[in-house]
């Protein structure tokens, strides 16, 4: 069964620089996250898997939402050369609900978020 986003409740303590209510308002679930690309947005969901691609081209670290690996709907990349900034570390993030905020893009099939800092991922509580 699939999470209800009706009402999305998000901790105060981590996101207190924006209201409540916009919050909550503003959520796009990572599952429906492909139908906002071009836009700003934060995309709320678990962290079903994390992966640190320590071959690929910059290092990346994925956070992998909106369904189990390969078949998620959502991934956030982490540059490597942002990692070590993280409390909590990304690994600690797997099996988390988080809300990344950035500019939604499209990579193959899902959308995707490129943070840019540890300030775009925040822990979250999803009802």
């Amino acid at each position: 069964m699939k999470p209800s986003f009706r009402p999305l409740i998000l901790a105060a303590a981590v996101l207190a620089a924006a209201p409540m209510a916009a919050l909550a308002a503003d959520a796009i679930p990572a599952e429906q996250a492909v139908r906002f690309v071009g836009k700003d947005g934060m995309v709320c969901g678990k962290v079903e898997k994390t992966r640190y691609a320590e071959n690929a081209e910059g290092t990346p670290t994925f956070l992998y939402m909106g369904g189990a690996f390969p078949r998620h709907t959502f991934s956030a990349r982490i540059p490597g050369d942002q990692r070590g900034k993280f409390k909590p570390t990304p690994e600690e993030l797997e099996g988390r609900d988080v809300c990344v905020i950035g500019t939604i893009t499209r990579d193959a099939s899902r959308a995707e978020i490129a943070v840019t800092s540890p300030s775009n991922i925040k822990l979250a509580t999803i009802k």
